[in-house]
């Protein structure tokens, strides 16, 4: 049963309004959901079947968001298409470059909520955060997003489409698998991917099926803040990466700045990272770290990562992240060479444990520090505004 309070304040979802024009997204179905919404919308079986195929090519392998365009769908059926069914992006309110490079999109809903995805580009690859949630439920204290309430899940199209949309704006259509700048997606902007498993899970699906947006799974990463009775479903129905948002190693501090672990312990969580699908030493667990001075980054908490890791035996890497500050954070950043001294520690046992390099810092995008200018609001105004 979710604890109520700061822990776990809003596990359920908010229903999503529907939209205005009462047209149906098609992005974000399967191949099969696409031929059911247009046997539903009228078409016979044998003819829907054939469109969804036609559909399903120009959507995710062309990348077209207009119904004209599809050359092989008959011009008189088009209009058609258009009056009931949409392939609309996520709205763009603001996209902004940083001087290293990395770009940040603030995307509106088509309800009017506005969230966040960032591209950070790399000599070798180039890595899509994409969120999943508006707002977030958890309250990690270092985090800025986690000062948010929640609003409501993102749905499969909103998911997909932040992909799609990254792909618009890199000029990547047709969707190829050489060449790219976008290689590889990270489920670790705003939200808990595994409090919105089903959409992240469907999502992901079509993002990874070799004939829609074709991104193996070895190039997905799922980042949880410990949401463990959801972690074996993850591995077995998506079989992605697993990334695990740590940042402590006692119970006192990580009660503290990740406040789910009052309801999974670190015990149980690194049970369930021992017990994750697929996981092993080519495909490791990532344990993100965030250095906070005078809080979690002393040699005594190094040296009881490693006891841990070697204790429940994971097949895992260290991911060390220098905070990231934001107006009004409690913490400060550890200084350089407390970061050193603690990945040492942790590369001396044999546990790779590298430095993130903080990316897009100038326009906040860097981790932790995603955070619309969405009016936070609570569940009972968002209640009234859909009754009014």
């Amino acid at each position: 049963m979710p604890i109520p309070g700061p822990i776990d304040p809003v596990p359920v979802p908010r229903p999503t309004t529907p939209r205005a024009d009462g047209r149906q997204e098609l992005v974000g179905l399967s191949k099969d959901g696409i031929r059911a919404a247009l046997e539903a919308a009228g078409l016979e079986p044998r003819q829907a079947k054939l469109r969804a195929k036609q559909l399903w090519h120009w959507i995710y392998n062309r990348g077209v968001t207009d119904f004209s365009l599809m050359t092989d769908i008959a011009k008189a059926q088009q209009p058609w298409l258009a009056e009931r069914f949409t392939i609309a992006r996520p709205g763009v309110v603001e996209a902004q470059v940083s001087t290293d490079g990395t770009r940040k999109w603030l995307l509106k809903t088509h309800d009017g909520h506005d969230f966040e995805m960032v591209f950070i580009p790399d000599a070798d690859r180039g890595t899509l955060c994409v969120s999943s949630q508006v707002g977030c439920t958890l309250n990690c204290r270092f985090c800025h997003t986690g000062t948010m309430r929640l609003v409501r899940n993102l749905e499969p199209h909103e998911i997909v489409g932040q992909v799609m949309l990254a792909r618009d704006a890199l000029g990547e259509w047709p969707s190829q698998p050489e060449g790219r700048m976008l290689t590889n997606i990270v489920m670790m902007g705003m939200g808990e991917p595994l409090y919105n498993f089903d959409n992240v899970r469907d999502a992901l699906k079509i993002v990874m099926d070799g004939d829609g947006l074709g991104l193996s799974k070895r190039r997905i990463t799922l980042s949880t803040s410990g949401v463990v009775p959801m972690m074996e479903r993850c591995g077995d129905e998506i079989g992605v990466n697993l990334a695990v948002s740590l940042h402590a190693v006692t119970k006192e501090i990580r009660d503290e700045i990740v406040p789910l672990n009052r309801k999974y312990g670190i015990e149980e969580l690194l049970q369930a990272c021992a017990d994750y699908p697929g996981a092993n030493n080519a495909r490791r667990i990532t344990f993100e770290y965030v250095m906070l001075k005078d809080k979690n980054d002393s040699d005594e908490h190094a040296r009881e990562l490693v006891r841990l890791i070697r204790h429940y035996r994971l097949p895992a890497k260290v991911n060390l992240i220098p905070f990231n500050p934001w107006p009004g954070a409690p913490y400060e950043c550890s200084t350089p060479e407390r970061i050193r001294a603690f990945s040492n520690i942790i590369f001396e046992a044999g546990i790779s444990a590298p430095v993130r390099t903080p990316r897009g810092r100038d326009i906040d995008a860097a981790c932790g520090q995603l955070k619309t200018a969405a009016e936070k609001k609570r569940r009972s105004e968002l209640d009234a505004e859909r009754a009014g």
